[in-house]
C-alpha cells in the first residue's frame, strides 16, 4: 500500500493545452485533466477546453481548483471572465504568468479587490512551476478519514470497465471515504457500496479531503449517472429545485436583476437553468434576495457558496454569488 500525502488540483487558465507541459493528459472531455506525480505527491491540473465558446467548463475548473495558474498574453474580455469566474468561486491561491512583455502594472486595475491579489506572478519554468506545486501538495498531507467520518464526492465522469463494473471520477470535497463503505447517489438517494478506491492509479483503502478519486461502486449502472451528481454519507446533504437566497453581484454589473430571467446556478460538478421567480431589494440591488425555479433539483450542503451565470450577457456572463440556505 502507498502511503499518500497529497493531491493539488490546479485550474489552468491560458493558452489551450498549456498543462501539457506540466503533466501526462488523462481524461478529457469539455474539461481536460493533465497529472503531476512524484513519489507520493501529486498535482490535478484541469483545463476548461471547450470554453470560451461555453462558459460551464471555466466554472467547472474554477470549482474544483485548490490553487490556480494563470497564463496572460493580453488584456482581453476573456482575462476579464478568467478574474470574475475564480473571485466569486474563491479560488484564493494562483500563480500568475506574463507573457508578451506584460507587467504586474498592467494588470492591477483589473485585479484590485480579487483574490488575484494574493497571487504571485512567478517566471515562465515549467520544471521549477512543478516543482513549487507539488511541494505545496506535499504539504496538504491527506490524513486517513477515521471510521464512521462521512464523505461527499461530487462526479464528474463516470463509465463502464470491462471486469470492474461502473467507476466514478471526482474530487473528495468534504471529509472521507472507505474501501466498502455505503454511501448514497444524489438525486435518488439510492445505496451504492465503494468496491475500491484508486488515486492517480495506484489502489488505497481510504480518501480524504482533496483526493481526486476513481471508485468502483457496486449496485449502480454507469447508464444511471451524470455529471453532477453527488455521492455521500453526510446526513446534511440538501436536495432543492426552489430556492429563496440572497444573492451579491459582481462590481461589473449594470442593472437590477428582474423577475424572468434565466441565470444559470454553478455549485461543484453542477450547472443548473434556474429562471428568477420574483426580486426583492431593500435599497441595494446588487444585494438582492431572489426567488429561483431550477430545472432540476441542486444537490449542496448548507452555506455552501454557488455561482450565477448569465448566457445571455454577452461578454459579461458571470453575474456573481449566493449563499445557499
Amino acid at each position: 500500500m502507498i502511503w499518500n500525502m497529497g493531491n493539488l488540483n490546479v485550474a489552468v487558465l491560458g493558452p489551450e493545452g498549456y498543462a501539457k507541459n506540466l503533466g501526462k493528459r488523462g481524461t478529457a472531455s469539455d474539461i481536460t485533466f493533465y497529472n503531476l506525480k512524484r513519489d507520493a505527491d501529486t498535482v490535478t491540473f484541469v483545463e476548461p477546453t471547450r470554453y470560451p465558446e461555453r462558459l460551464a467548463p471555466l466554472f467547472y475548473a474554477a470549482s474544483m481548483a485548490d490553487a490556480a495558474l494563470v497564463v496572460v498574453s493580453e488584456i482581453t474580455p476573456v482575462f476579464g471572465e478568467w478574474v470574475l469566474m475564480l473571485d466569486e468561486a474563491g479560488v484564493e491561491q494562483g500563480y500568475i504568468v506574463l507573457q508578451n512583455y506584460l507587467t504586474p502594472g498592467d494588470l492591477a486595475p483589473f485585479l484590485r479587490g480579487t483574490v488575484f491579489e494574493r497571487y504571485e506572478f512567478v517566471d515562465e519554468d515549467s520544471i521549477v512551476l512543478r516543482d513549487r506545486l507539488l511541494a505545496r501538495a506535499h504539504a496538504r498531507e491527506s490524513v486517513e478519514p477515521a471510521a464512521g467520518a462521512v464523505g461527499t464526492i461530487p462526479l464528474d465522469h463516470h463509465f463502464n470497465v470491462r471486469g470492474i463494473g461502473t467507476v466514478i471520477l471526482g474530487c473528495v470535497v468534504q471529509g472521507g471515504v472507505r474501501k466498502h463503505d455505503v454511501l448514497k447517489i444524489y438525486p435518488g438517494e439510492q445505496a451504492v457500496t465503494v468496491r475500491s478506491i484508486q488515486k492517480h492509479d495506484d489502489d488505497f483503502d481510504w480518501a480524504a479531503e482533496g483526493d481526486r478519486v476513481g471508485l468502483a461502486l457496486k449496485n449502480i449502472e454507469s447508464d444511471a449517472l451524470d455529471r453532477g451528481f453527488v455521492l455521500s454519507s453526510d446526513p446534511g446533504i440538501r436536495t432543492q429545485a426552489n430556492l429563496e437566497v440572497r444573492a451579491t453581484l459582481v462590481r461589473y454589473w449594470p442593472a437590477p436583476l428582474t423577475a424572468g430571467m434565466v441565470l444559470h446556478l454553478g455549485h461543484w460538478m453542477q450547472f443548473i437553468p434556474a429562471r428568477v421567480e420574483a426580486v426583492r431589494d431593500e435599497g441595494d440591488w446588487r444585494r438582492p434576495t431572489l426567488t429561483l425555479v431550477l430545472e432540476k433539483d441542486l444537490i449542496y450542503l448548507r452555506g455552501d457558496t454557488a455561482v450565477l451565470h448569465y448566457l445571455e450577457g454577452g461578454k459579461l456572463r458571470i453575474a456573481g454569488s449566493i449563499e445557499l440556505p
